[in-house]
């Protein structure tokens, strides 16, 4: 009998991540850095279809613009780490988790904090990804 061979593609099946931020989406800031609201504008290291929104999840890097804030911080183009998202999405022990809203941390390039503190929750997927986002967390969901 013959035997059919899978066809191609990775060892390890990549994560399923649930487009729960997408280019457009507004943000709260839940660190102290001056920023209050703020809009993703880009998602580095994603590749899509053409015509196809980006789209990121809990513990992904957005490029977002400053919306609302103290007059020095508007306007202006930052890193930002995603650390709550409202749309569900499933952990792989098979429970799911939904915030109340979407927010992020603004970040250098390096990913290290431009704040000092950090309000609200954040999600364990995110502070297992970024650990200088962990110290400062108050509570990892």
């Amino acid at each position: 009998m013959a035997v059919k061979k899978a066809k191609g593609g990775a060892a390890h099946p990549r994560r399923r991540r649930v487009a729960g931020i997408q280019v457009g989406t507004y943000l709260t800031v839940a660190d102290n850095s001056g920023a209050k609201e703020v809009m993703v504008i880009g998602v580095p290291e994603i590749k899509t279809r053409l015509r196809r929104l980006p789209y990121a999840s809990v513990g992904d890097m957005v490029v977002v613009t400053v919306k609302k804030g103290t007059p020095e911080m508007k306007g202006q183009v930052f890193r930002a780490i995603i650390i709550r998202q409202k749309k569900p999405y499933r952990r792989p022990d098979g429970t799911w988790v939904a915030f109340e809203d979407n927010a992020c941390v603004i970040v250098t390039p390096e990913g290290m904090p431009k704040g000092k503190e950090i309000r609200g929750p954040v999600a364990r997927e995110a502070a297992e990804r970024w650990p200088q986002i962990a110290n400062i967390a108050t509570m990892i969901v």
